[in-house]
């Protein structure tokens, strides 16, 4: 495990070599980061660490996205994880896997009225349709690593939400 800077990343390009597979759930939110922060952490800081990874040997790259990602989206959270998607497949691994999870089930440790209230309404709804609308994080992270596991589907792989859920109990 290394701790980087990201505002100083190409500095910490050693913790980024040697490894044939890269995790990226990286990400913020643009109420604490504003709109700016935003597209810095999940767009910039995801697409270099994605290059120096590449850079440091690394053949299979895993994205956490997101569900509804598309890079003409007007909401600037579904924008810039299109974005980010586009950019990382254009890095050039040999192999990129891209998981677009819905709304994800799980126990924060800041207070976010809103999330926890879709949580609670979506929990239930899941106990009827599982896939639809929600996921677990542990779901996710099986997923991300089961897609490592097995043989790819081609350059680039996308998961939608049902997919994860499938390979994430696989």
């Amino acid at each position: 495990q290394a701790v980087v800077d990201f505002e100083r990343l190409s500095e910490h390009a050693a913790a980024f070599q040697g490894h044939d597979v890269g995790f990226c759930c990286l990400g913020t939110t643009r109420a604490k980061a504003g709109a700016d922060g935003f597209v810095r952490v999940d767009r910039d800081y995801v697409t270099q660490a994605a290059e120096l990874a590449l850079a440091g040997g690394c053949k299979h790259f895993v994205l956490q996205s997101s569900r509804g990602a598309n890079q003409h989206s007007h909401f600037l959270y579904l924008r810039v994880k299109g974005e980010v998607e586009n950019l990382v497949q254009a890095v050039g691994f040999d192999r990129c896997t891209i998981l677009r999870p819905a709304v994800l089930l799980c126990k924060r440790q800041e207070s976010r009225p809103a999330e926890w209230m879709a949580q609670q309404f979506l929990g239930v709804v899941a106990r009827v349709f599982p896939t639809a609308y929600s996921v677990p994080v542990e779901t996710v992270a099986r997923a991300m690593v089961a897609s490592v596991l097995q043989p790819g589907k081609g350059k680039v792989e996308v998961l939608e939400n049902g997919a994860i859920h499938k390979l994430g109990k696989a």
